[in-house]
């Protein structure tokens, strides 16, 4: 089941002190971004925030489960997400944590051929 967009819209609007959010759809889902980083995905209208350290000692109590069949276990956050200056908080210190992404590698054009 693809997840609504208004949910993402309220997820992403109580992130807001956070930083820079942004999100953008994949495959019937959305991957949250922080600052650049890929910091949380939402799936059927959940809210899953990349594992660091810092979360887990944030968050304590911690409920894992994977996002999509075959994924990696993430934290689930449910009624924390109307806690607004909880889940910026979250999302602040999941940021920091995360490595820098990679650059993207250039594309190579293909030649074609010459007549």
């Amino acid at each position: 089941m693809a997840s609504d967009l208004d949910f993402v819209e309220f997820v992403v609007d109580q992130m807001e002190n956070a930083g820079v959010i942004t999100y953008r759809k994949m495959f019937g889902e959305y991957a949250l971004y922080c600052e650049g980083k890929v910091v949380a995905l939402v799936c059927d209208n959940q809210l899953f925030v990349k594992p660091t350290e810092a979360g887990r000692a944030y968050i304590g109590n911690v409920v894992e489960a994977p996002p999509y069949p075959g994924a990696k276990p993430s934290f689930l956050i449910e009624e924390q997400i109307e806690d607004k200056d909880w889940i910026s908080n979250l999302v602040r210190l999941t940021e920091r944590d995360l490595p820098e992404p990679k650059p993207k590698k250039k594309r190579k054009r293909k030649r074609g051929k010459k007549n």
